[in-house]
């Protein structure tokens, strides 16, 4: 994929710096980031759920981080105390130290999180502000008196 130059763009515009900067990073592989594999699900009309699979991991060992649009998951595990009777003989369950970043809508908002089974379930909702849903205007009609009125105004 052949990358593109924002420069020209950003001497015309004002206030798309964040836009470019992710259409940069979209257009740049993660260094082929496969671990942990995730899935993103709707599950309404305003909600969603990304799913992560992070077998091996406890509550304690994972933090997830919102601030702004980016969600950030980190995994890292504790250091394992060995049996001094157990030798490991393949080690077939990952184990390394994860990062994960998304990058959220405007308004999106991670509502709650879960581990069960080994799956990581984070939950996100997306709340627009009152003021700036689209609202109705009322459309009322001049009576014949008020008409009058003004042409009798502008008349003058």
């Amino acid at each position: 994929m052949r990358h593109v130059d924002f420069s020209p763009l950003y001497r015309s515009t004002v206030g798309f710096d964040r836009l470019f900067t992710i259409l940069d990073s979209l257009a740049q592989p993660d260094g082929a980031q496969s671990y942990p594999p995730y899935n993103i699900e709707r599950t309404g009309e305003n909600t969603y759920r990304i799913t992560m699979a992070v077998a091996g991991f406890s509550e304690d060992e994972i933090q997830i981080e919102a601030h702004r649009n980016q969600l950030k998951v980190t995994g890292e595990k504790a250091a394992e105390t060995s049996d001094d009777n157990a030798e490991t003989l393949y080690r077939g369950i990952a184990s390394r130290a994860f990062e994960r970043r998304f990058h959220l809508a405007d308004f999106v908002e991670v509502s709650g999180a879960s581990l069960k089974n080994g799956l990581l379930h984070i939950d996100l909702k997306r709340e627009i502000p009152e003021e700036m849903k689209p609202r109705k205007i009322a459309v009322t009609a001049l009576s014949e008196k008020t008409a009058k009125q003004i042409e009798a105004k502008t008349a003058h």
